[in-house]
């Protein structure tokens, strides 16, 4: 994976599931998404597994960060 960073805190749904999507149409191999409220993580993760990914989710001072991988 090449890092890509999708910073989606402050947005609203669906916008953090609109701009993942764009984003690993752009690189399909994998991104990484910041958000930062319950519900754009969960959105986030189901769409990110129904469409063929591993999540893996990390919580910090900074916000929630989900990885995405193939």
């Amino acid at each position: 994976m090449k890092g890509n960073l999708v910073d989606a805190r402050g947005r609203s749904c669906p916008e953090p599931v609109l701009l993942t999507k764009k984003a690993i149409e752009a690189s399909p191999d994998g991104v990484k998404v910041l958000v930062d409220n319950a519900t754009a993580r969960e959105n986030i993760k189901r769409f990110a597994k129904n469409s063929g990914y591993n999540v893996e989710v990390v919580e910090n001072d900074e916000g929630i960060l989900l990885t995405l991988s193939r």
